[in-house]
């Protein structure tokens, strides 16, 4: 059949019909497809489309990668050809520039992550040092209990020894040799007593037990020195 009229006319008005049928179906509920873009499904190497064991691989990259090995990375694929030097107005010089500020930014960072790994280790040490510290009253109270003979035996003497024991894990070390040179740094003498068979400063009595953690003294030992007569 003949077509009368101007053919933009009518191809225009097949738009608007098919432009009205589409409003028409998403009046009527029909969701729209949404786009997505994730740079995960492109290989950014080949610009090809992942395969789906490829994406995961690519995400768990992502997710596993510290800003160190991200910025080794950056530094290692910095070349910068002759050709494009001269092509983007970038000399040898100024590429230099740029790895050796890359350089540096990584060993900045090195340095970061060493001295919260340091700060981190010495919070955690001094976390340690407060809880054993505020337990040393409670084990003068059951080394004064031991002496009276209150712990020689029974669910006290169990749970006192369990109590120590466990406090030795975390690297408490009791003070209360006799016999022993005198240390001002892990004793505290109170009183001094001439001795007959002395020729250096010994501990002869413990009056109240010391302790300390690794090298850190929490508490010197209260101690009775025989001097040399």
């Amino acid at each position: 059949m003949p077509h009368h009229g101007n053919e933009e006319e009518h191809g225009s008005s097949e738009s608007r019909r098919d432009a009205e049928r589409r409003d028409a179906a998403n009046q009527e509920g029909e969701p729209q497809k949404p786009i997505i873009h994730d740079n995960r499904k492109v290989d950014p190497k080949t610009g090809q489309a992942r395969h789906p064991d490829q994406e995961h691989a690519a995400a768990g990259d992502a997710d596993s990668g510290d800003a160190l090995s991200q910025a080794e990375d950056i530094l290692n694929s910095v070349e910068v050809p002759a050709a494009e030097s001269v092509a983007q107005g970038v000399d040898g010089a100024e590429a230099e520039e740029l790895r050796n500020d890359l350089r540096r930014l990584q060993a900045e960072y090195v340095n970061y992550r060493k001295r919260v790994e340091r700060d981190r280790a010495v919070a955690g040490e001094m976390a340690v040092i407060g809880v054993l510290n505020s337990l040393l009253p409670v084990l003068d109270d059951v080394d004064a209990a031991r002496q009276h003979g209150d712990l020689t035996d029974g669910p006290f003497a169990a749970i006192a020894a369990k109590l120590e024991n466990a406090l030795k894990t975390y690297g408490l070390v009791r003070i209360d040799e006799t016999g022993v040179e005198f240390d001002p740094t892990i004793h505290e003498a109170l009183i001094q007593q001439p001795g007959p068979d002395v020729e250096i400063d010994t501990v002869s009595q413990v009056l109240r037990s010391g302790y300390k953690s690794g090298d850190r003294v929490l508490r010197a030992a209260q101690v009775i020195v025989a001097v040399p007569a």
